[in-house]
């Protein structure tokens, strides 16, 4: 059993947009979500584009999530697309209106995590713990295929040996780690933020992470009524075998757009995508990478706007459980590990349990089947009142 993780190319920024402004910040969303502009800069003579920065060859994002929850709108992006996309739309803002949206100060690296024969749980765990005990801040986003870890750019040198002294070991890139679970070390690195030295274990970990929660009143809540699913779209090489023809405009297109955007996506799912985020909806997590088909965590009463363009287990009901962090600061540690390994712990889980964890810009939702759900509602409210 072993994870492989790797740095992906580039540098994102996160952005906090309250669900009141969200009818405002639609068009730049939709503008990210489908780039075919071929150039940030709207309006400038053809000879003055720019090539798109975050994508591929086949102009697709090396990674994207769009998260609408009942608590907020979050976006994590390239920092050119937030630089050249939101923040002329905060600008345009009243100041009283502007200084509610929230573009991180933080560059954040992803780190992309495989994880072959980790259970669910366990797999939150293995990659969140060696940093939050090292004492570095981190986002967490698990989807269909990959989880993927946002952690400030400034801390690259801090991840590496944080990873190097919990086992795990760096490939000949240079920017990816395997580790075989069986030989990873339980000590951690020393680094921290000043003045406050890093937790030395697990326990004191989850110790801390409760305290500061209880100290800012957060109190975990489930939405009435909320069931999400976890599914992807398809493959784009299956595309043909699915609809019996390709819905771009592929056989007519000229060769030098061959690498179009349209080219590359199942118009289909993109449509369907747009329609939920039009629709404004109650929960709806979209994570787009170039290695892998669309992922998508949603509100289960959303699946009838896909129609067959998702692939997955529709039956398998999701609850999320939200912690409302609007409090805590960004570069605040442990959340993701002190929260899900207290679950762990208390629970009992097995190597089947079902946990995965989001992290938005101002809040952390974990996610769990309903019977699970119901037991960890019980095992939180306890330490935070």
């Amino acid at each position: 059993m072993s994870a492989q993780i790797s740095f992906l190319d580039g540098t994102y920024t996160l952005i906090h947009v309250p669900l009141d402004l969200y009818n405002i910040f639609l068009q730049p969303i939709l503008r990210v979500l489908i780039p075919q502009t071929q150039s940030l800069h709207i309006g400038q003579p053809s000879a003055e584009k720019e090539d798109l920065e975050g994508l591929s060859t086949e102009n697709q994002h090396g990674f994207l999530n769009i998260s609408v929850t009942p608590l907020e709108c979050s976006i994590v992006c390239h920092t050119a697309w937030a630089k050249n996309v939101f923040e002329p739309v905060i600008n345009s803002l009243p100041p009283g209106r502007a200084k509610d949206v929230s573009v991180f100060t933080d560059s954040y690296m992803v780190l992309s995590v495989i994880s072959a024969g980790l259970d669910a749980a366990s797999r939150v765990l293995e990659l969140s713990s060696p940093l939050a005990l090292a004492g570095i801040p981190i986002f967490f986003i698990t989807t269909y295929y990959s989880d993927f870890v946002l952690v400030p750019t400034r801390e690259r040198q801090n991840v590496t040996n944080a990873l190097l002294e919990k086992g795990f070991e760096l490939t000949e890139t240079q920017s990816s780690f395997v580790i075989s679970r069986k030989n990873s070390a339980s000590h951690h690195s020393g680094s921290s933020p000043p003045g406050t030295p890093p937790p030395s274990n697990n326990d004191e970990l989850q110790s801390r992470t409760f305290r500061l929660l209880q100290k800012r009143n957060v109190s975990p809540y489930i939405d009435n009524g909320l069931e999400l699913v976890q599914c992807s779209g398809r493959e784009t090489s299956q595309l043909t075998d699915v609809y019996g023809h390709r819905s771009s405009l592929s056989r007519h297109a000229p060769t030098e757009n061959r690498d179009a955007w349209i080219e590359n996506v199942d118009t289909k799912l993109y449509t369907s995508i747009i329609s939920v985020l039009v629709s404004r909806p109650r929960f709806v997590s979209v994570t787009l990478t170039h290695e892998d088909p669309p992922s998508l965590l949603l509100d289960k009463n959303l699946l009838g706007m896909f129609s067959d363009s998702l692939v997955g287990d529709m039956d398998n009901i999701l609850i999320p459980i939200f912690l409302d962090l609007v409090n805590l600061p960004s570069e605040v540690t442990g959340i993701v590990c002190g929260v899900s390994g207290r679950l762990v712990d208390d629970m009992n889980m097995t190597a089947t349990s079902e946990l995965s964890y989001l992290s938005t810009a101002r809040a952390g939702v974990v996610i769990l089947p309903e019977l699970q759900s119901t037991r960890a509602l019980t095992t939180l409210k306890p330490l935070l009142e």
